[in-house]
């Protein structure tokens, strides 16, 4: 059925003939001859057609190659029972074996004894299927005897049970109906004897032995399908018939689960959808798990064109959850400051703590010089100018181990937010006022800052070792501003102090001691620290440094915290004092090392658990401060739209600021803010705290911008920059000194006023007509002067019908250069002839005026 029978044949003989060669050895030499020179042929091919289900076939091309017996005829006999693989492995491990490599045949030996193991494994495990066969079949069989046998027995019950009822009918005879079936021996039928049970019974015995050999092959190959290879095929004929493919066997299986699913299963899932307040589409689809296109089309139903990756706000999200059948759950992204300021502690865990007071006052009313006194040490010194640039903080230790902490504000007007700042984490505000100079401007803003933040305030009186100073104006000066003093019946203490003579230095530190005591400040140590940014700068060799006033708890070594935009992990702790220290309790100020960056005076100092909690908290204030000034940005230009004044007409100057501190920053910034100018912008496009590096220099250079430093350097490299690329830095110490220079620098920007001089008056007597000069009017000089170069106008009938400027000025026929008031001249416009007699001429000139800002 596979292939041809003759075929079949012809390989088989030719195979018994290669054999028989390899015997003897002999082999057949390459001989010419009558017909074509060629080789013996080793291998026979064939055809034959192989069945597929569904009624395909396919042609199969075979080939028979003849078989290599190794060694002789006996060698062949004993090797029988091994297969030719097994012989050809056997042959490589003695080639091997021969050429000197042992490691290799030791290998290829255990593998052959590997391969041996296997095929022994498989010839149990078949004869192991064998007997488990053999033995279910003889179990079937004693089950269908005892089957026989009991049909047997019911059958011979059956028989006496006829045979006593046919006894009973021949002693009762009864004439049976026609329509009735005939039964018993005389009804046609025949009843079997025993031997003729008995052979049937053998008949059906042996049909069912043959049944049941059927059903075990069945279940066996059902359990292990056969193999049949193509010898196989045509050693037996066999016709395997059409067979199922995978595809087929897949789809039943996909179907019967697919009947296997309850319905109840297949109800939508509802999920509770996370949503920020600004999603993607494609984000929104993978958290609902559907996908994007259907929301697509919901959000066209809704009227919004959306793509996959454009940002939805979460009304719309939420729009587009309950729609699909689910629960939305809405987050915000500041929800990761969520219990980062914890609440107040309880006051059974609170402790005393020092007071913090803040030193405000006018410029030059002795602040400074006050808190020196205290501290005994000479900070003024280090102070340019003699004003103070920037809030420094210290701790004072008085008699008994008590201790305040002071906080030294300066006084002139651009701190003012520096000011705001001290007010706002202090207890207590001694408001200073010299006692020959009185309230000031600085001063009325002190006790605005203090009302406001809602600290008790302590007035002293200072230079009071001055022939001048006198107290009571001081006292009744305050009572227009609501402070009454104790003197005068109200609540407001009053010390009267010589920060130069140390007067009453120690009554000053009474009233503060006092008003602690009477504020009762407690704080909690033992927890994690809580603070205030009071300074913040960049060193060299140091990185970002902060000056931290801790409020509540305790700040360690190795504390990560985050300030405003910026984070870190305390490096290392130093006091007021210069010296190292481990940890830092309420009420004092310290300097921090480990800032990712400069943070703003006045941020928030909180030590969080963890460094991520850092990061995402920061990171998300970090996007706030860029999208303000985005906003702020974007308004400036609306507002700048309405005005109708273009950039063209507009005026800017460009600022780079750098500088040593934090707060001196925002006391320029501010102060170029109150500068007055409609036609010039001070645009800041820079600011930083450290030296000047060659980044700056760049930018200057892209934007035409010149660069501030106050009490800072540029680096070498930015100094050669700046001198290749003549970029103007200058730098100061004073602020006073900034603001003058921005403020003439803008005066020179804004555009001069112009004024006008009036000269004199000249009656046009006759009008002359010139060849190649055009008309010339003989005027007379009424009053004033006449000057060549100067604006004129014409007045006909007292109305101005032009204005412009002399071309010539002429007295008789020489050219001069003015003509007093009663004489007679000449003279022409340019590029203007309409003249008339009794036309007046008016001479003027225009003075340009720079403007200044005040």
């Amino acid at each position: 059925m596979y292939g041809d029978e003759n075929v079949t044949i012809k390989a088989f003989k030719r195979e018994k003939m290669a054999d028989k060669e390899n015997q003897t050895g002999q082999k057949k030499t390459l001989s010419l001859s009558s017909k074509k020179l060629e080789l013996t042929k080793t291998v026979d091919a064939g055809k034959i057609r192989q069945s597929f289900s569904h009624g395909r076939s396919k042609a199969v091309t075979f080939e028979v190659k003849k078989k290599r017996v190794i060694g002789g005829a006996s060698e062949a006999s004993k090797d029988v029972a091994l297969s030719e693989s097994e012989l050809e492995k056997r042959k490589r491990i003695l080639e091997m074996a021969q050429a000197g490599d042992a490691e290799k045949a030791k290998e290829q030996q255990i593998l052959a004894d590997m391969d041996v193991k296997r095929s022994q494994a498989l010839t149990d495990r078949q004869a192991q299927e064998n007997q488990e066969a053999e033995e279910e079949a003889a179990k079937e069989a004693e089950k269908k005897t005892a089957e026989a046998k009991r049909l047997e027995e019911e059958e011979a019950k059956k028989e006496a049970d006829q045979a006593i009822a046919q006894q009973q009918a021949a002693a009762q005879p009864i004439q049976p109906d026609d329509d009735s079936p005939a039964t018993g021996p005389l009804a046609g039928g025949r009843v079997k004897s025993a031997t003729e049970k008995h052979d049937g019974d053998a008949d059906s015995n042996a049909h069912g032995k043959k049944d049941r050999k059927t059903l075990s092959l069945g279940k066996k190959n059902k359990h292990k399908p056969v193999v049949y290879s193509v010898q196989d095929a045509m050693a037996t004929g066999d016709d395997l018939g059409p067979q199922r493919s995978d595809a087929a066997r897949r789809r039943a299986r996909e179907k019967k689960l697919a009947q296997r699913i309850d319905p109840a299963d297949s109800k939508p899932q509802v999920r509770d959808v996370v949503v920020p307040e600004v999603i993607t589409v494609q984000e929104l689809a993978n958290r609902m798990a559907v996908r994007a296109g259907e929301i697509i089309k919901k959000l066209m139903s809704l009227g919004v064109m959306a793509t996959l990756n454009q940002n939805i706000d979460a009304d719309t999200a939420e729009l587009i959850v309950t729609e699909f059948g689910h629960k939305i759950v809405r987050v915000s992204d500041a929800d990761v400051e969520e219990g980062l300021i914890p609440d107040d502690d309880p006051k059974k865990l609170q402790k005393p703590r020092a007071p913090v007071v803040t030193v405000m006052g006018h410029v030059d009313h002795g602040k400074t010089s006050l808190l020196d006194a205290i501290r005994k040490t000479d900070v003024v010194a280090g102070e340019s100018g003699g004003i103070t640039q920037h809030i420094g903080a210290y701790q004072v230790t008085l008699a008994g181990d008590k201790k305040i902490t002071f906080i030294d504000t300066p006084g002139h007007a651009a701190f003012s937010e520096m000011r705001a700042r001290g007010a706002e984490v202090t207890d207590v505000v001694i408001l200073v006022v010299a006692a020959d100079d009185g309230i000031k401007e600085q001063t009325v803003e002190a006790i605005n800052h203090a009302k406001a933040a809602g600290v008790p305030i302590i007035i002293a009186i200072n230079k009071m070792d001055k022939p001048g100073a006198d107290p009571n104006r001081v006292r009744n000066e305050l009572l227009t501003h609501e402070l009454v003093t104790e003197e005068m019946g109200g609540d407001i203490q009053t010390v009267e102090v010589s920060a130069k003579e140390g007067l009453n230095i120690d009554k000053l530190e009474e009233a503060v001691l006092l008003q602690a005591e009477i504020l009762e400040l407690a704080a909690n140590p033992d927890r994690g620290a809580i603070g205030s940014v009071v300074e913040s700068r960049v060193e060299k060799g140091r990185g970002s440094v902060a000056t931290v006033l801790v409020q509540r708890g305790t700040l360690k070594v190795g504390d990560i915290f985050v300030s405003g935009a910026q984070w870190g992990k305390v490096r290392a702790l130093i006091d007021d004092k210069g010296k190292h220290i481990k940890t830092a309790g309420p009420s004092t100020p310290v300097e921090v090392l480990g800032f990712s960056g400069a943070p703003l005076p006045g941020d928030s100092f909180i030590v969080v658990e963890d460094e991520a909690r850092a990061r995402d908290v920061a990171g998300y204030r970090a996007q706030k401060e860029k999208d303000r000034k985005a906003i702020q940005m974007r308004k400036a230009s609306m507002d700048l739209l309405m005005a109708g004044t273009s950039d063209a007409e507009r005026k800017t100057l460009s600022v780079i600021i750098k500088s040593d501190v934090q707060g001196s920053v925002e006391a320029i910034v501010g102060s170029f803010d109150k500068i007055p100018s409609d036609e010039v912008e001070i645009r800041v496009l820079h600011t930083g705290v450290g030296a000047i590096n060659e980044s700056d220099i760049t930018l200057a250079q892209t934007t035409n911008a010149f660069i501030i430093g106050f009490n800072v350097r540029s680096n070498p490299q930015a100094r050669i920059l700046a001198t290749k690329e003549n970029i103007e830095i200058r730098y100061y110490s004073i602020i006073y000194d900034v603001i003058d220079d921005v403020k003439t620098i803008v005066s020179g920007l804004l555009t001069p006023e112009k004024r006008e001089d009036f000269l004199g008056y000249a009656e046009i007597r006759e009008v002359f007509n010139i060849t190649k000069v055009g008309k010339v009017a003989g005027c007379y000089v009424t009053s004033g002067v006449v000057k060549r170069g100067a604006k004129v106008r014409l007045l006909r009938d007292n109305v101005v019908i032009h204005e412009g400027a002399l071309r010539t000025l002429k007295r008789f026929k020489d050219e001069v250069k003015e003509v007093k008031e009663s004489y007679e001249c000449g003279m022409a416009f340019e590029n203007y002839n309409d003249i008339h007699p009794k036309d007046v001429i008016e001479c003027f000139e225009v003075q340009e005026i720079a403007r200044t800002i005040d």
